[in-house]
């Protein structure tokens, strides 16, 4: 069969999963009364709560009797490396890009690797049935994009749509007939190539995505890059420095259909593979025949940025809420996700029991310790911190800088260039983007985004939308200021009391309701003031056998100020660290002893002196 491989590529929430709903419904994949959840490839519970895609993921439809093998990538800067790796197996590209919100950051990062891998995009202008769709300036902010990435003369001319991913339409002149997408699959069968792979030689393919299976195991995903894969031949794999690590037989083979993976006998050269059967075989490894001996090229993707430290829960709660406590486990689970996540990167940390966890974001790293949250793992997180690296022909200092865009009112541009200038940012471009919004965009440290966006919301009464993508490293920009306000700590053991936290509200903004569990050096709120203040939340009223005159107050408590988990990650200091259980995300001090934490003070005050 003939057979066309593309991914799907956008900014975060440009409608690439809403629009392969709609190509896998009219291509007949379902039942005409089969029921189907919206956003069938977000499979996960993570993907569905937070509504993005967080991994890259496989599927198929045929049309016209062509099998069209489509990826479904994330839109999220800091899930970048699923789509590095998954563009390796694709011919072609669709780029989604909204029809209000035009080019943002990660349309970007995502067409700058897809052009450098030669590929020529589609560009779909989705949402054009919104009510602020400007389509014709948004088509001239594609075509700047694709000449500032240095696209090629047979690139720059792009076929594009206009289309509608949630109604199912998509035409080539915005006053279609905006009936259903049979325009989308003409277009990729005339534009997208045919893989046009070797199906002679020895069989080859590079493994793209790893994932679990509880019946079959480790299930390796990849393209076929040459000869043909056949159900229980002998292969070994390579690695990408020629390593031979195992051999063994392919003892199943699956290749896609709709949202299903199905056993065949064989796969020719082109076709996207699942194979079972071997152990050791990881990303990018080689896995081909006996006789092949060099591996094929893999794509290197771009370095983390980004590091925090995972330690096991030494806090008077630990072990009462999770199942899975000591050091091994936590090593074991982050080199199984170290193993099918090449964007991350884990390393044994000087401190006792801790393990150095590198990624490309808050966001990134966030969801790999919810996943572990929930299966049942305790841990605690410290401050996340940026890798620098020493530039070797100048020997200076470096960092990470990201491009800023920032889309707010007009009222609240003053507050948001003040806020990011203390932060080191540097403004490039301010223009107005209709509807009273103004689009601003920086060059920053990634240092400085770390705990903005929550106040970025407040400053801006939730209006404003942040969207930030890596620019590369630029010399060291100098102190920035951390948090200003203290923190309420506990002095006790115990269970918080309400007639103690009423008294302490005056103080700051608490974290904690009455009955919460609390030890010494846990973190009971934000102080109204810079200094930390130890203070006792279980101290209750003293009760006497002489009757009050009057009543009682009604001791009324403010609600508490509830932390997901990536705020909680985003707000400590250094000197903090995040708890993270199965049923309880709790802030504390390192050191819990009092007389410990003005010890290490001074240390700090003597070292950096």
């Amino acid at each position: 069969m003939s057979m066309r491989n593309l991914a799907i590529i956008a900014h975060v929430d440009h409608g690439k999963t809403t629009l392969l709903d709609q190509l896998l419904k009219q291509a007949g994949t379902f039942r005409e009364n089969q029921a189907v959840a919206e956003r069938a490839m977000d499979r996960n519970d993570l993907e569905r709560e937070r509504g993005i895609t967080i991994l890259a993921k496989c599927t198929a439809v045929e049309w016209e009797g062509v099998k069209l093998n489509i990826v479904d990538t994330p839109g999220h800067a800091d899930f970048g490396g699923e789509v590095e790796r998954i563009l390796s197996m694709v011919d072609g590209a669709i780029l989604l890009v909204d029809a209000a919100e035009g080019v943002l950051p990660q349309t970007k990062f995502v067409l700058g690797k897809a052009l450098a891998r030669g590929i020529k995009p589609i560009v779909i202008v989705n949402k054009i049935d919104r009510q602020d769709a400007r389509h014709e300036e948004v088509h001239n902010e594609v075509f700047d994009l694709f000449a500032a990435l240095d696209a090629t003369d047979e690139q720059l001319d792009f076929p594009m749509l206009y289309a509608s991913g949630r109604q199912g339409w998509a035409d080539e002149v915005i006053d279609g007939p905006r009936k259903d997408l049979s325009a989308l699959f003409n277009l990729i069968l005339r534009h997208v190539p045919e893989p046009g792979l070797d199906a002679t030689l020895p069989f080859a393919m590079n493994a793209a995505i790893l994932e679990s299976d509880n019946f079959l195991g480790r299930i390796l995903t990849g393209r076929v890059e040459q000869g043909v894969a056949r159900l229980n031949m002998p292969v070994k794999v390579l690695r990408p420095d020629g390593t031979q690590i195992e051999t063994g037989r392919l003892t199943k083979l699956l290749t896609f259909r709709g949202l299903e993976r199905v056993p065949v006998e064989s796969v020719q050269a082109g076709d996207f593979i699942a194979i079972a059967g071997l152990s050791d075989a990881t990303i990018p490894d080689t896995i081909c025949e006996p006789s092949v001996m060099a591996p094929l090229v893999s794509v290197p993707v771009d370095p983390p940025t980004l590091a925090m430290t995972f330690r096991v829960n030494d806090g008077p709660l630990g072990g009462r809420e999770g199942k899975k406590v000591t050091s091994r486990q936590i090593r074991d689970r982050l080199a199984k996700e170290a193993e099918g996540n090449v964007a991350i990167r884990v390393t044994v940390s000087t401190e006792t029991d801790a393990f150095e966890v590198a990624g490309r974001g808050e966001l990134q790293l966030g969801v790999l310790i919810e996943t572990m949250r929930r299966e049942g793992f305790e841990l605690t997180i410290g401050r996340p911190r940026v890798l620098t690296r020493t530039n070797e022909e100048t020997g200076e200092k470096e960092e990470p800088f990201e491009e800023v865009l920032v889309d707010v009112d007009e009222g609240f541009t003053g507050v948001v260039v003040e806020k990011l200038s203390i932060r080191k940012a540097q403004m490039q471009d301010m223009r107005p983007s209709g509807g009273g919004k103004v689009r601003i965009t920086f060059i920053m440290p990634s240092r400085g985004l770390i705990g903005y966006h929550g106040e970025f919301l407040t400053d801006t009464r939730g209006t404003g939308i942040m969207n930030r993508l890596f620019a590369g490293y630029q010399p060291w920009a100098g102190n920035i200021e951390g948090r200003v306000k203290g923190s309420l700590i506990s002095n006790s053991d115990g269970e918080a009391v309400q007639y103690a936290l009423f008294a302490l509200q005056e103080r700051g903004t608490l974290f904690v309701n009455p009955g919460d569990k609390v030890y010494e050096g846990l973190i009971l709120g934000e102080n109204s003031r810079e200094n930390d203040l130890d203070v006792n939340p279980i101290k209750e009223k003293k009760l006497t056998n002489i009757r009050a005159a009057g009543k009682d107050e009604a001791l009324l408590l403010i609600p508490p100020r509830r932390m997901s988990l990536e705020q909680a990650i985003a707000y400590i200091e250094d000197d903090e660290l995040v708890e993270v259980t199965p049923s309880a995300v709790r802030l504390r001090k390192r050191y819990l002893d009092p007389n410990e934490r003005k010890k290490n003070a001074k240390r700090s005050e003597s070292a950096a002196a």
